[in-house]
């Protein structure tokens, strides 16, 4: 090994020709980002992987199914060894070297001629870490380095956000708030949050930060979505980078694009930040999947916020009742004895329904059911608020999952 610490160097492979050798793993792992830089990628290799093959297909690189060959580096800005055969690896090593070509080689990186970073991205920055072939060490340095910038530890002197971010908080466990909208969150001068919104990621917000509690806004629904609307817009053109934290994901029933048009009616710029939706993630804490191979090959989302027979509803219930795979009814336990009556009309009595309370949280409880004992059921149990209803053959299956501890 060199005793002299490497340069590190960011390349503009924009256009220019990368040549990498071997389509396994190795090569998969790098092949995304040297796509992504606009280089003109070439894999040389009998075989690739799955993941390789997709990119091929994708149109990211090109593919020449065979062992490798003097000449195949002719042209090459940067060559990455990566095949299976350390014999094969430094002949391409030599020839790379010979050529005047940087090579990476993958596996005894110091008889290379350059060396890959533990590399990670925040928000334009571009982290490259090196400590000399001690992999875990820079591996680790580049996660700390990210989750400080990403939580706000660390500061990032980039321009201040601008205007609103509408941000998906998830289905109420602070853990499943996306990465970009902790940072979001962590930017913020102003966050106007929902009642279902996570709110152990308020706690963690500067003292600094105004936080405006949607749900004890007065008046009617729509007129709380106006005073929202109006919120969100007049704190942005004072100048505050405004957050929206909504439970879920803003555009599933969460009225983020009536958010978004006012916005864009104000001239307020908006960031769109989806969220783990409820309606998919509820169900799968609660060993539901909204899917199955063999069970299920659609998944309809209701809002059950009007029951079936009210002049308001759009919903087409009798066309519900007879399809056969997965109805997911939020905001439906009030009503839940006419839904399952709705679908009763087209579905046996006996199809399963899962009934999943404020999930993913700590106070999260299931109650398995049917169709035709739903409505007793909900009263029984207490059921109350925020809570899932999943209804289809899928709701049946945790049946077959062997006792867990």
């Amino acid at each position: 090994m060199h005793g002299e610490q490497h340069y590190l160097v960011g390349l503009d492979l924009a256009g220019r020709r990368v040549v990498v050798v071997g389509g396994g793993t190795v090569a998969q792992r790098r092949l995304p980002r040297l796509v992504a830089s606009g280089a003109l990628v070439e894999v040389v290799s009998p075989e690739v992987t799955p993941a390789v093959q997709g990119i091929v297909d994708a149109g990211g690189a090109v593919w020449h199914a065979r062992t490798y060959a003097t000449g195949d580096l002719d042209g090459a800005w940067y060559v990455l060894a990566c095949t299976s055969d350390p014999e094969v690896n430094a002949r391409i090593t030599a020839d790379a070297t010979a050529q005047r070509v940087f090579c990476v080689r993958a596996d005894v990186a110091v008889r290379g001629t350059a060396v890959t970073p533990a590399v990670g991205g925040h928000d334009g920055l571009l982290l490259g870490v090196l400590a000399g072939g001690q992999h875990k060490r820079s591996a680790a340095v580049r996660d700390g380095l990210l989750a400080a910038l990403r939580d706000g530890s660390l500061p990032d002197p980039h321009d201040q956000p601008a205007g609103v971010a509408l941000v998906g908080g998830g289905p109420g466990d602070p853990d499943l708030v996306t990465v970009r909208g902790k940072r979001l969150l962590a930017r913020a001068d102003v966050v106007v949050a929902d009642r279902l919104a996570p709110q152990e990621l308020l706690d963690e917000l500067p003292p600094h930060v105004e936080v405006v509690d949607a749900a004890k806004i007065p008046y009617g629904r729509a007129a709380s979505q106006e005073f929202i609307n109006s919120t969100l817009v007049e704190h942005a053109r004072a100048g505050k980078f405004v957050v929206r934290l909504k439970g879920g994901d803003p555009y599933v029933f969460g009225r983020g694009f009536e958010e978004l048009i006012a916005c864009a009616e104000a001239g307020v710029p908006v960031t769109v930040v989806p969220g783990v939706t409820s309606a998919f993630g509820v169900p799968a804490l609660a060993d539901v999947p909204v899917t199955h191979r063999g069970v299920a090959h659609e998944v309809v989302v209701v809002s059950g916020h009007v029951a079936p027979d009210d002049e308001r509803s759009l919903v087409d219930w009798g066309a519900l009742a007879r399809l056969r795979g997965t109805v997911v009814i939020l905001m439906g336990v009030e009503r839940a004895g006419a839904f399952a009556a709705a679908l009763r009309a087209g579905r046996p009595g006996d199809t399963p329904v899962s009934v999943v309370q404020e999930g993913s949280t700590r106070a999260q409880r299931v109650v398995r059911s049917t169709l035709d004992t739903l409505a007793a059921d909900v009263v029984e149990h207490g059921v109350r608020p925020p809570a899932i209803i999943v209804v289809g053959p899928v709701a049946g299956l945790a049946r077959k999952l062997p006792a867990r501890s």
